[in-house]
């Protein structure tokens, strides 16, 4: 794991909580840091390159936005899970997965437009890699909590 310097650490506690939504978000995130655009954006992506950083984006809750969001999760053979895993990152709608140490061992989140498309989706992963059992856990009541992670 690399070394995360102060710069980098002030860089992370700003990202997390106050991303500015601006045309030019990095340059006025730079002036905040005392940095310039440049350095910025190239230590931004140094830490993505280096997985401290696996994506800078908008979260938002789904059912606002009038989607809807499950939980699922799998029962994938040992020797399946990147082909199970790589089936399942295809989906714009699926916002991360995780391995657990638990019978059902690949858990991941989908968000879709709707619950067919979900459900759909769950059909042509499961026919993809020959998983037959994946868990759909729709939400009922959404709890949006924020994770923060001061360094």
């Amino acid at each position: 794991m690399p070394l995360i310097d102060n710069q980098n650490k002030k860089i992370l506690n700003t990202i997390q909580v106050d991303f500015p939504i601006d045309s030019r978000p990095y340059k006025v995130l730079a002036q905040k840091l005392n940095l310039s655009e440049d350095e910025l954006i190239e230590r931004i992506n140094e830490m993505k390159k280096d997985m401290l950083i696996r994506r800078i984006g908008g979260n938002f809750s789904p059912d606002k936005l009038g989607y809807h969001s499950t939980l699922c999760a799998a029962k994938v053979p040992e020797d399946k899970i990147k082909l199970f895993s790589a089936a399942v990152n295809a989906y714009s709608g699926v916002t991360h997965n995780y391995k657990r140490d638990h019978t059902f061992n690949v858990w991941f989140t989908f968000i879709a437009p709707s619950i067919k498309i979900i459900e759909t989706s769950l059909k042509e992963i499961s026919n993809t890699t020959g998983v037959d059992t994946i868990l759909n856990l729709p939400a009922t009541r959404v709890f949006k909590i924020s994770a923060n992670f001061k360094l």
